[in-house]
């Protein structure tokens, strides 16, 4: 029996280094990553609503005085920075849509209005919080509203950081209709941003 022969006989054949992975799913495996990692984030941002619910509950005023005097929350000014990000979620699919269809202008014109609209979010809550009139050690009810914007505001800003990445990428041309996961990720984890966003605006600022 000839080496060769022989090397296919016990599984070797011409390959090099471990065998492929077997996968399970029809998703490619980042994509697989990011909605796994986004369901961890969604229980993260569940523990957050269940203990602003609780506050709001033992409140003695609940539920008719809410938020509890002398609390305000500026809904206007919140609700034109969710148009503001739900506009960005357009914005953000188009990058994608443009890309897949070998359109690298509009896709990184999507990718620059889409990181515009996300900072304008950030600015405007950060000079909400300026101007809202209390801080995080005026009571269970000021603690939770800062602890759960503030979650948000943070995973937006995670959010820009994916989003000029891939815009630097954009503009040196690493983007294709084949390969394009690098703008396709961080658009799932903007999506994800963006939804919680909404209901973290329903629950704090119109409920």
């Amino acid at each position: 029996m000839t080496a060769h022969a022989e090397a296919a006989l016990h599984g070797h054949g011409d390959h090099h280094g471990p065998p492929a992975a077997n996968r399970s799913s029809r998703l490619e495996p980042t994509v697989l990553g990011m909605f796994l990692f986004i369901a961890s984030e969604a229980m993260l941002f569940g523990a957050f609503f269940t203990v602003y619910f609780f506050v709001r509950v033992v409140n003695p005023g609940a539920p008719e005085m809410w938020p509890p005097e002398p609390f305000a929350f500026p809904k206007f000014v919140a609700g034109v920075n969710t148009a503001v990000l739900v506009t960005s979620s357009f914005t953000m699919h188009w990058a994608l849509q443009s890309i897949k269809r070998n359109n690298r202008r509009g896709m990184q014109a999507g990718l620059v209005l889409t990181i515009l609209m996300g900072t304008a979010f950030l600015l405007t809550q950060a000079i909400e919080y300026a101007h809202v009139g209390f801080n995080t050690s005026d009571g269970a009810f000021a603690s939770v509203f800062f602890g759960l914007t503030g979650l948000h505001g943070a995973h937006v800003f995670v959010g820009l950081t994916l989003l000029t990445i891939a815009a630097v990428r954009a503009f040196r041309g690493h983007y294709s209709p084949a390969h394009h996961h690098g703008v396709e990720i961080p658009g799932i984890y903007w999506h994800f941003v963006d939804v919680m966003w909404l209901v973290v605006y329903a629950a704090v600022y119109l409920l």
